[in-house]
């Protein structure tokens, strides 16, 4: 029965989709481009697919998901959007087959941020504010599945933040709804503030409407080739850093925080975690190019905080090959690559969270073997958690390095070389962007990937923005028993 209430939420999905292609549709046709044609044509098919959906289906308004029903509805999902979102772009002269479109349609709206297409700086309105609308409704989907579903559904330790939404010591929420409604409204407002800031500091506006979608959704998109080489601006940059940063933390303690409990983020276990962390790692990584490499230090500052934050966050833009600061480069940038920000954010990765979780259950674990009667207990924001949630994280990090390694396998059986596979592959599953190498490094893109190559990257997006589990799980024989 849990069918027909899958596929009306999709037919809902759809219709927002058919809805943003409207945009670039009308850009097109502002700026005299023939190719509005394409917009029209595939918001009109993907419309009609959502419309039948919704008639054939309609009877199961107001149906309740199941938990299984609940795992099935994410993974058809993002399946079936990304399907029509790579319409309007395989129809495009700039890409050259559907394998490509749906690379980067999948990567928009999983906002990892890795492109096959070249030539940026002269494509058509239209196409690039598409590719940025992808990753902007990506990352509120991102934000919205994060904080209503994965934690019901428990995946990978989620279950640990159902107590954000239920907390009667303050003013929370009580409602779903009413959640989902004010991430939204968060969301734009951040949005629009980055798209005002760009403006300030030098960006005209149509590139600060496309940097600013895909900033807070830490999607990295961007109109040139060159990124954020291309401005050579570090006001633009800093600018760049604070939202990158923002859209990294958990929306719902921004939400909290504008209803009147700011210091529950600053006092929040997770984003100590993140944020001290991408302090260290910049600190590290200037010290070393100051000290080791003789870089100017204004120089360093500005480099390095642009990039290790984008990277760290998953954006991946870049205004620098960060890959040929000397040997330390590489495999700092890989190490770092798969960390991600926190949970309940735009951002990607193996979460803030876990960590925090991880340290916590080995701190428990040598005091249990120094004292071993003693009774320890492993807590997160002050309150215990059990040691189910502990087991869920170890589990997902295992499965996460499990994954890693079968993309790696299957990129090198397509004949790249070994940095490309594993950095390709390691983009792929933390939905990062670009890789390391000359290839698909910070300066180049995965335009040279063969249609295996990319279909492997598209799987291992997917992959790593359902949080691996609910894939397993739904392949799982197990999981069709009634």
């Amino acid at each position: 029965m849990f069918w027909g209430t899958i596929f009306r939420l999709i037919g809902q999905f759809l219709l927002v989709l058919s809805a943003g292609m409207l945009i670039p549709f009308g850009a097109d046709l502002l700026y005299g481009r023939p190719e509005w044609l394409d917009f029209g044509l595939s918001a009109i098919i993907t419309a009609a697919a959502g419309l039948a959906m919704l008639a054939v289906c309609w009877q199961y308004k107001g149906q309740q998901l199941t938990l299984r029903g609940g795992f099935l509805l994410m993974m058809l999902t993002w399946l079936v959007i990304p399907l029509f979102a790579a319409l309007p772009l395989w129809l495009a002269p700039e890409v050259y087959s559907y394998s490509d479109a749906l690379f980067e349609a999948v990567s928009g709206l999983s906002t990892t941020g890795a492109t096959v297409l070249v030539g940026l700086d002269n494509m058509h309105e239209g196409l690039l504010l598409w590719r940025s609308i992808l990753q902007w409704l990506g990352g509120i989907a991102i934000v919205l599945m994060a904080v209503v579903m994965l934690p019901k559904l428990g995946v990978g330790g989620m279950q640990l933040f159902r107590q954000e939404m239920t907390d009667r010591n303050e003013k929370a929420l009580p409602r779903t709804a009413q959640v989902a409604i004010w991430i939204v409204m968060v969301y734009i407002g951040l949005s629009i503030a980055n798209v005002i800031a760009y403006r300030l500091a030098g960006m005209n506006n149509f590139d600060a409407v496309n940097h600013a979608m895909t900033t807070i959704a830490t999607g990295g998109f961007s109109t040139h080739d060159r990124s954020f080489g291309h401005f050579n601006n570090p006001h633009i940059s800093w600018v760049a850093i604070l939202f990158m940063v923002l859209g990294s933390l958990p929306f719902i303690l921004l939400v909290k925080g504008l209803r009147g409990a700011p210091r529950k983020i600053i006092h929040d276990q997770q984003v100590q975690f993140f944020l001290g962390l991408l302090l260290c790692l910049i600190l590290l990584m200037i010290g070393y190019l100051y000290i080791a490499k003789g870089w100017n230090l204004d120089k360093a500052i500005h480099l390095v905080s642009f990039n290790v934050t984008s990277i760290l966050t998953g954006t991946g833009y870049a205004n620098a090959a960060y890959d040929r600061w000397g040997e330390l480069a590489i495999p700092f940038f890989f190490a770092i690559m798969v960390i991600g920000g926190c949970a309940g954010s735009t951002s990607c990765g193996i979460k803030a969270f876990r960590f925090v979780v991880l340290i916590g259950a080995a701190r428990t674990q040598l005091h249990r073997l120094l004292s071993p009667n003693g009774v320890f207990i492993t807590y997160y924001n002050g309150k215990p958690i059990d040691e189910n949630i502990s087991d869920s994280v170890q589990g997902f990090i295992l499965l996460f390095a499990v994954t890693f390694v079968i993309i790696t396998w299957g990129l090198s059986l397509t004949g790249l070389d070994f940095l490309t596979a594993m950095s390709g592959a390691a983009s792929a599953i933390a939905n990062v962007g670009p890789g390391l190498g000359d290839s698909i490094g910070p300066s180049g893109n995965f335009a040279n990937f063969t249609d295996p190559a990319k279909w492997i990257m598209i799987i291992g997006m997917l992959v790593g923005r359902l949080e691996i589990y609910t894939v397993i799980l739904v392949l799982l024989p197990q999981f069709w028993d009634d």
